[in-house]
């Protein structure tokens, strides 16, 4: 089926129309670096968001996951991020090589507000920045080094409207396909569900680190 819609926005100014412009105090909140806030803050994420994309404009975006702090402040205007073992996939690797540029979402648990990051990225392998960064006495192969050229912290009404971390308020989980059944049908496998579940369990037992 294809879609016609008459009202297309296709300019700042046609949005501005509708929204109005940022007051100085939004405006303000915007920083180039990481101050006291924004460190105290990545200290306690276990969990961000990393976008990037490739030279053709295609988008990704990739979720990684630690113990608190696992992301290191190395100064004020510079991050380095873990890789851990994943599918191989190497999504955001890809992209980086191709456009340098990373747009970052931290969360916290329980805590509504988010930190925003965007800044130049690049690949790095120096044990200096590697090996701080081990867990469980394995050593990241790769660390992916943010230098921030914008900090800012976001409002908590998508957090409030969504309900987040309202455990009374998420949606049950019936109904919704496993991991292992999207693999087997969207790869057209020759395994049964079963046999991919046991891969994938197997995967996140020995290869979380």
């Amino acid at each position: 089926m294809t879609f016609h819609f008459d009202e297309i926005v296709d300019s700042e100014e046609k949005v501005r129309a509708v929204i109005g412009n940022a007051s100085d105090l939004v405006r303000r909140k915007q920083i180039d670096h990481l101050d006291v806030h924004a460190c105290a803050f990545i200290s306690k994420s276990p969990f961000l968001l990393i976008s990037s994309t490739d030279s053709e404009g295609r988008m990704d975006i990739s979720p990684k996951g630690d113990p608190p702090g696992f992301v290191r402040v190395l100064d004020q205007r510079t991050l380095a991020i873990p890789d851990r073992p994943g599918n191989r996939r190497v999504d955001t690797f890809q992209n980086l090589v191709q456009t340098p540029q990373v747009g970052l979402l931290f969360l916290i648990p329980g805590k509504k507000e988010t930190l925003r990051l965007s800044g130049h990225a690049q690949i790095v392998r120096d044990l200096w920045v590697r090996e701080p960064m081990a867990m469980n006495g394995k050593v990241p192969d790769f660390a992916i080094i943010v230098r921030v050229n914008e900090v800012f912290f976001h409002c908590a009404k998508c957090v409030i409207r969504s309900k987040l971390w309202e455990p009374d308020s998420w949606p049950e989980l019936t109904g919704l396909p496993t991991l292992a059944q999207t693999m087997v049908d969207h790869g057209r496998l020759d395994k049964t569900v079963e046999q991919m579940q046991a891969i994938i369990e197997g995967d996140a037992k020995d290869r979380l680190y």
